[in-house]
């Protein structure tokens, strides 16, 4: 009778900026990283928490959401393996006025607030690339609030799944057309015609609870020039990604 497989561990320089980083840099955090499941819809932090950790993912996609009064919300941001989350613990505001939620499970190494304010403190190469990173995540949010504000919602969502797929490194995304509504803070019926349309064309394929790109090039056209722009801002200030050293 065979054994049963243990659970591989992931390496934590699958996530870019801990790849990046000077080896003694990276042996020093290493004992303070700590591995966590991130599960389907886990909300990481809520608007206005006092963040006690920076979560460093390695698979899996955060999505950064901001919501208003009356219960409508969009989604101003993705994270996945080449950056991460929690920036408030190293640009001094304690909190954030978006919540991060988990839009595709994954994993993340988290550290706590205080290793990383002492880390930030010693000016090296990990303070470099989170404030790298920072400038990285505000393009990407200057960028998408201009997208939800002028262009149409096929082009929103033909930028929202070649982003989410850059993130998720698979051909198939778990993921609810209602859920999808929720993070482009559109109708839901808007994201049902708009899916049927690229599906019947042959862009994209779509079952029950999950989604895969057929032809990346064709949906690429159809996206605005936003895509474009943060993935040529990302790849301009952050480290390429590399194998462990």
């Amino acid at each position: 009778m065979s054994k049963p497989l243990k659970p591989t561990i992931p390496d934590p320089r699958q996530n870019h900026i801990l790849a990046a980083l000077p080896k003694a840099e990276y042996e020093r955090i290493l004992p303070e990283l700590e591995l966590v499941a991130m599960p389907l819809g886990w909300t990481m932090s809520e608007s206005g928490d006092h963040v006690r950790y920076l979560h460093f993912p390695v698979s899996g996609i955060v999505s950064l959401i901001y919501a208003l009064e009356d219960g409508s919300s969009s989604e101003i941001a993705l994270v996945g393996n080449e950056g991460l989350v929690g920036i408030s613990i190293y640009m001094g505001g304690d909190s954030l006025p978006s919540s991060t939620e988990v839009q595709s499970a994954g994993q993340a190494y988290r550290l706590s607030r205080k290793v990383m304010k002492h880390e930030f403190e010693q000016g090296g190469q990990l303070q470099h690339l989170a404030l790298l990173y920072t400038q990285a995540l505000i393009c990407q949010t200057s960028q998408m609030a201009v997208c939800n504000q002028h262009h149409s919602v096929e082009q929103q969502f033909s930028r929202w799944l070649l982003m989410s797929f850059d993130r998720l490194h698979s051909d198939k995304m778990m993921i609810t057309q209602e859920q999808i509504s929720h993070l482009l803070g559109v109708r839901r019926e808007s994201v049902t015609q708009t899916a049927g349309k690229l599906h019947k064309e042959g862009l994209i394929t779509k079952a029950r609870g999950s989604i895969s790109v057929v032809d990346r090039d064709q949906l690429e056209a159809r996206a605005c020039e936003c895509y474009a722009a943060i993935k040529e801002e990302c790849e301009r200030l952050l480290p390429p990604p590399k194998l462990p050293h």
